[in-house]
């Protein structure tokens, strides 16, 4: 991974977070911290990040959070249609975005919750 403009959206209360920084640190990247849970993405920054990621919204829910339960995110569709709806959820509800997620400088991005994934940021 090229050091520059990498962004880690961090939690520092979770292990998986710490466990990505500590990684960063010991490659050298130089990398800034967002406190997604104090400064949630906008539906258009969780676009962005979802594009980058390959992914759809649902992918990176926490979805066995109190918070989804109470939403009912398990009745939710999975489909085109439904994506607004999940972003909405997402950017009113920072707790469920799935941490840490890495955007790297080259453009990419990760989930960085296990080894393979912060292997990938090398």
């Amino acid at each position: 991974m090229t050091s520059g403009q990498t962004e880690i959206w961090h939690n520092p209360r979770c292990t998986k977070s710490r466990n990505a920084t500590a990684h960063l640190d010991a490659a050298g990247v130089d990398y800034t911290v967002r406190r997604y849970l104090d400064d949630p993405p906008t539906v258009a920054e969780l676009r962005a990040v979802l594009t980058r990621l390959g992914a759809e919204p649902w992918d990176i829910t926490r979805t066995g959070e109190p918070i989804a339960k109470e939403l009912g995110l398990a009745t939710w569709g999975r489909t085109a249609a439904d994506r607004d709806r999940w972003l909405a959820a997402l950017a009113e509800h920072p707790k469920l975005i799935q941490r840490p997620i890495v955007l790297t400088a080259d453009g990419g991005a990760v989930v960085a919750r296990d080894e393979e994934s912060l292997r990938s940021l090398d």
